[in-house]
């Protein structure tokens, strides 16, 4: 199916920044002709200087944690992208992480990791307004098993001042009315739904 010529092109001596340059090209050419909608089917290499984690993150990972994912992209290779967003107006940085800060960090960071990805990352874009990417790390993170409650309830807070329903935040964030309530009465959320009365009969 793959031409000649197309195997020749391949074939050519590039440098790698080119080579980083014709498989993001030929990967939205594939993802657009593919037609499904995924966006873990569009991996793009991004310079990793150019990612920056967000500013509102819950997920931390201890220490013999962040030991054990270094070992493990280490012995078996990063076998999952970043998810990141596009800053359309970023200067030093293009992308802004979604997910996999952690894995971002180590890329970064550790000089072998770093070498053996020739200081690139592999990202899964997503395309998302600031309140459904808040959202989107929330999920991933909860996905895992590793959200926090208090920090949690601090992207509540975040979500009721963007003014976001009870309803909405439970629905967004796979939540049930109980599990809201508990997020009302942590610390630091009395004050963000002292807008009206709670009830678990929603808005």
């Amino acid at each position: 199916m793959i031409t000649e010529q197309f195997k020749a092109f391949l074939e050519e001596n590039m440098d790698f920044d080119k080579k980083v340059q014709v498989f993001n090209e030929l990967g939205d050419l594939l993802y657009a002709w593919l037609g499904l909608n995924h966006p873990a089917l569009n991996v793009k290499l991004i310079k990793a200087d150019k990612l920056k984690g967000n500013d509102y993150n819950p997920n931390k990972v201890a220490p013999p944690e962040m030991k054990l994912l270094k070992l493990s992209i280490k012995k078996d290779g990063l076998t999952m992208p970043v998810v990141a967003w596009k800053d359309p107006k970023g200067k030093k940085y293009s992308h802004v992480v979604v997910d996999g800060f952690h894995r971002t960090v180590i890329a970064q960071k550790d000089k072998e990791t770093y070498a053996s990805l020739n200081g690139y990352i592999p990202v899964s874009q997503l395309d998302k307004d600031m309140e459904d990417r808040i959202t989107s790390t929330v999920r991933h993170n909860m996905a895992r098993g590793t959200h926090q409650v208090e920090l949690s309830a601090k992207l509540v807070t975040t979500l009721k001042k963007h003014n976001w329903s009870n309803a909405r935040i439970a629905m967004e964030l796979g939540m049930d009315a109980d599990e809201v309530l508990r997020l009302k009465q942590t610390t630091g959320l009395a004050e963000a739904f002292a807008d009206k009365e709670f009830s678990k009969a929603w808005e």
